[in-house]
């Protein structure tokens, strides 16, 4: 296959901006639009080079379109896939991957018969800094991991009371509609976990805006999750934290760019720390002598020469946003040609993500 023509079915904002950074992958056109008549959606046809934009089944019936980008709201993510897939087309769907497990499941098999791509936009798992925590995680400088959380301040400013967001049968809730992209991220670096309690509330106009669960993984360690839309888009923010036997780590940001380390650490592991974290500043806060550099925590003996905090900063959001996309792209397209190419994320991914979510929805409609 000389070149992939993508067919985008939706284009309101965020599908606009995927878009544009998947054609800019070598090899990669885009072939047809479909499911929108917006103005913008119209230029962006005409920028493209393409004569209209056509309904959702000529565009399935086009030899000249091979993936389909779904880009449209949650509930017709599983109808639009499974017409994709029956279609002979391989599949690239924004998150959730579909509504329930059932419908989930139901487009894995197609695809995995078919022999054709299935899979949900779960790009944080392309983002360096997911590999380097990863590396953390298992080289265990800090020692064992034992608790984390991640909480979602998020805007409501441009989400009306109509908005489709808010209605639980298109977008599922917050947890399916918006929950998945860090569900997914956990099981990368922890393995499956069981959700063990969620709670949800709403607002006085009945809108649930708020969910928040707990996930015990592999291991032992808990997991908080908080999602709450509640915040104008100007303080619109986010935070990771995972805390070790010997100090926490923070994550800032939707797509993390930056991250904090508060520990204590011998010089080996402070070294270690270093070689994950190139270019990171370190400023000691205690450095402790050799009567001092014994500790006891979480029922074992460590040893430290000084209590640090290091700093280390990425690339900033929206360009590093653009290249996870264009890394999802060229990844998932190099398994189309080859199918012995291992890929970040596969149908899998966006399968498992729905399944914790929808677990923890379903315990939030039990909570009181």
């Amino acid at each position: 296959m000389s070149e992939l023509g993508i067919g985008v079915i939706g284009l309101g904002g965020f599908g606009l901006f995927a878009l544009q950074q998947f054609i800019q992958v070598p090899g990669v056109r885009l072939a047809a639009m479909a499911g929108t008549a917006r103005p913008a959606a119209v230029a962006a046809a005409q920028r493209y080079g393409l004569d209209d934009v056509v309904d959702v089944d000529r565009l399935l019936g086009l030899p000249a379109v091979d993936l389909v980008y779904i880009a449209t709201p949650p509930f017709l993510h599983y109808e639009q896939s499974k017409m994709a897939l029956l279609a002979g087309k391989h599949v690239i769907c924004e998150k959730p991957l579909a509504l329930t497990v059932a419908q989930a499941d139901e487009l894995v098999g197609i695809a995995q018969r078919a022999d054709r791509l299935l899979v949900a936009n779960l790009m944080q798992r392309y983002n360096p800094l997911f590999d380097v925590v990863a590396q953390l995680i298992e080289r265990g400088p800090l020692g064992e991991l034992l608790h984390g959380y991640f909480e979602n301040y998020a805007s409501d400013e441009s989400l009306p009371p109509e908005h489709w967001f808010w209605d639980r049968e298109k977008s599922g809730g917050i947890f399916v509609e918006h929950g998945v992209h860090f569900f997914d991220m956990l099981t990368g670096w922890l393995g499956a976990g069981e959700v063990v309690s969620a709670q949800a509330s709403r607002r006085s106009d009945g809108c649930e805006d708020q969910v928040h669960c707990t996930v015990r993984y592999p291991g032992g360690a808990h997991f908080n999750f908080y999602h709450g839309f509640h915040q104008p888009a100007r303080m619109d923010r986010q935070e990771l934290r995972l805390v070790f036997e010997c100090g926490d780590v923070t994550l800032h940001g939707w797509v993390p760019t930056s991250v904090h380390i508060h520990a204590v650490a011998n010089e080996s592991q402070t070294r270690e720390l270093s070689e994950l974290f190139p270019g990171a500043r370190i400023d000691v806060l205690t450095t402790y002598g050799p009567r001092d550099r014994a500790f006891y925590s979480h029922g074992r003996h460590h040893d430290g020469y000084q209590q640090f905090e290091l700093d280390w900063e990425g690339p900033q959001k929206m360009p590093l946003y653009c290249e996870l996309l264009r890394r999802m792209m060229t990844d998932q397209a190099a398994w189309i040609r080859d199918r012995g190419h291992p890929r970040k994320v596969n149908e899998q991914n966006g399968r498992d993500s729905v399944a914790m979510a929808c677990a923890a929805d379903a315990l939030a409609r039990l909570s009181p």
